[in-house]
């Protein structure tokens, strides 16, 4: 059993009172008769004024002590099992990286643990739901769970997101509030919020500590011809300049160190190269932040693009795609191919040629800037020849005519006379031909890229026909619904996450856990936004309705007690009038 309302127990104070005056007992007027035979059960009368004796009416007394204690239950909001009384808490955890520095021997996720737990006793928490911010807000216990199993699941809790707007997260937790005025707890590490707005029944505290913070702001790796090319940017957050060693470690390869001198605020770019075909570690000395001193690279090797041709392409323009291949890196002519090249009205995934009358071209040329087949393309000086407009969607014209399109299954068109142009001897042909072989790199099943910053997208490319699935640093698997090439939602946690395909590992990456804007620990205090008042009371609502069991029962209590004081006993009622015999007078 709870209560909603326990000073309406404070009404139990009237039973003393009740109690008391059943014992008490005054002067009974005389009753007069006509003959002492008529007073067959004289009652007993108080001599002298009120006082203490023994009662007699003691089922009218505890039908009025119930009906007592059922206005107390009331007054209590009183509820059992099921039914019983539960305050909903609504709490907001920032999920930024920042949140697991170490300051004074503790985080600001484990302050906010303690904090969110001290709340929950004080509002008196029944059931709770709490939120965690991030570029995709998620639920991390609720909605409307159990308070101590909530706290369980925020026991679990390992905030690593990149910088972010709370706006989203706040909006979110408003909706499965169940009102609009219910008041929300948000507790962060982070600034005064300048530009957020915080809704008036949001009571914001920050947990944060400031602390000088050396972190790896970026990390890249480049492996060609069995050297691990490996780049990263260093940054110093703190109030003097300090001298940064950095490491690089490979399992088959001597390790390396450099030394680097940081102003406040400052950065340096540092490169190694590796002989080693193994993961490289590149880290720094612990400091408030560990999480962004030490990052894993993975190998990223070019992946290789079997090429092969239809039958029917044209002597030019075959001597000019071979010419490409000679020199491009990772490119073979092999079966079976990623990428496939033949003339037009082939199902080929690259088409070359011109069909019908053709047209000579020298500008101006119309591109799609934003489409990645025509990054750096530059068609100055280039005469280019084509003829009947191919299907799909245009991505380079010359007024009315289509020189080069894209279809919904990705594969490209060139509306181009190899023998009559001169593209293919201008430096747009080797930078076009190189974007059509990254995108069919990029095609292949697997990761595309090996190393993701916090927050990105990850793209991911499936086959039918076969089972995909995603496992987290922690071994937790998700289902990869959907085939061909996917764009999934950013990855929650950073660290080495694993394709599978049919049970069977297919492909890695890993999730840097990088942000500058995180790393930057210098303008991180404490401060509160306290709600408006009109919130605080709506934060008192109950989940369910009051209870009125006890107001029925009540009621029952005492229409029995009425009843029961109304009749009039046997001992009190007229002598019955017998043969010879009136009433007596009473």
């Amino acid at each position: 059993m709870s209560f909603g309302a326990p000073l309406g127990l404070l009404a139990l104070a009237a039973i003393p009172a009740l109690v008391a005056a059943y014992f008490l007992r005054r002067r009974q007027p005389p009753r007069i008769v006509s003959a002492l035979f008529l007073w067959r059960t004289p009652d007993q009368r108080a001599e002298a004024g009120p006082r203490f004796q023994r009662f007699s009416r003691e089922l009218s007394l505890a039908l009025e002590l119930l009906a007592v204690g059922c206005a107390a239950l009331f007054l209590a909001d009183a509820r059992c099992g099921e039914t019983a009384r539960t305050s909903h808490v609504v709490v907001i955890v920032d999920g930024s990286l920042s949140m697991a520095a170490e300051v004074d021997g503790e985080t600001a996720a484990e302050r906010v643990k303690d904090a969110v737990a001290k709340l929950a006793r004080e509002e008196a928490a029944g059931v709770m739901t709490i939120v965690e911010s991030g570029v995709r807000p998620r639920l991390l216990a609720g909605p409307q769970l159990e308070s101590a199993r909530a706290l369980s699941a925020l026991e679990a809790w390992r905030p690593a997101q990149p910088a972010h707007d709370l706006s989203s997260a706040v909006v979110m937790a408003r909706e499965l509030s169940g009102s609009t005025e219910r008041r929300l707890f948000l507790f962060t590490d982070g600034p005064p919020p300048k530009s957020l707005a915080l809704p008036p029944q949001v009571e914001a505290r920050s947990v944060g500590r400031s602390a000088d913070n050396t972190a790896l702001l970026t990390a890249q790796r480049h492996d060609e011809g069995g050297v691990a090319t490996v780049t990263v940017r260093v940054g110093h957050f703190g109030a003097k300049a300090a001298k940064v060693t950095v490491r690089f470690e490979a399992k088959d390869d001597a390790p390396q160190t450099q030394k680097v001198e940081l102003q406040p605020g400052g950065s340096a770019v540092l490169r190694v190269g590796l002989k080693t075909s193994q993961p490289v570690t590149v880290s720094l000395p612990d400091d408030a932040l560990a999480a962004d001193s030490r990052v894993t690279l993975l190998p990223s090797p070019l992946a290789d693009v079997p090429v092969g041709f239809f039958e029917g392409l044209d002597v030019p323009a075959l001597a000019a795609v071979k010419r490409f291949l000679a020199v491009a890196p990772g490119v073979t002519v092999a079966s079976p191919e990623l990428l496939s090249i033949g003339p037009p009205d082939t199902r080929a995934r690259l088409t070359l040629g011109a069909k019908g009358a053709t047209r000579s071209f020298i500008g101006p040329f119309f591109a799609q800037k934003a489409h990645p087949l025509l990054d750096d393309v530059m068609l100055g000086g280039a005469v280019w020849t084509a003829g009947e407009n191919p299907p799909g969607r245009v991505l380079l014209s010359a007024g009315p005519v289509v020189l080069m399109s894209e279809e919904d299954d990705g594969a490209v068109h060139l509306n181009l006379d190899v023998g009559k142009s001169n593209v293919q001897r201008t430096v747009a042909w080797p930078v076009l031909m190189g974007n059509v072989v990254r995108q069919a790199r990029l095609g292949k099943p697997g990761f595309p890229r090996r190393h993701l910053m916090l927050g990105e997208d990850v793209p991911v490319v499936t086959t039918a026909g076969s089972t995909w699935l995603v496992r987290s640093p922690s071994g937790e698997e998700r289902a990869v619904l959907g085939v061909g090439a996917l764009t999934l939602p950013p990855l929650p946690a950073p660290g080495r996450w694993e394709l599978f395909k049919d049970g069977e590992r297919f492909d890695a990456l890993e999730v840097l856990p990088l942000d500058p804007r995180e790393s930057d620990l210098r303008d991180r205090g404490p401060w509160e936004v306290h709600a408006a008042s009109q919130a605080g009371v709506a934060s008192l609502a109950t989940v369910t309705p009051r209870a009125f069991w006890p107001l029925f029962v009540l009621l029952a209590l005492l229409l029995v007690d009425f009843w029961l004081t109304a009749r009039v006993p046997k001992s009190q009622l007229p002598v019955g009038r017998g043969p010879g015999r009136g009433a007596a007078p009473r």
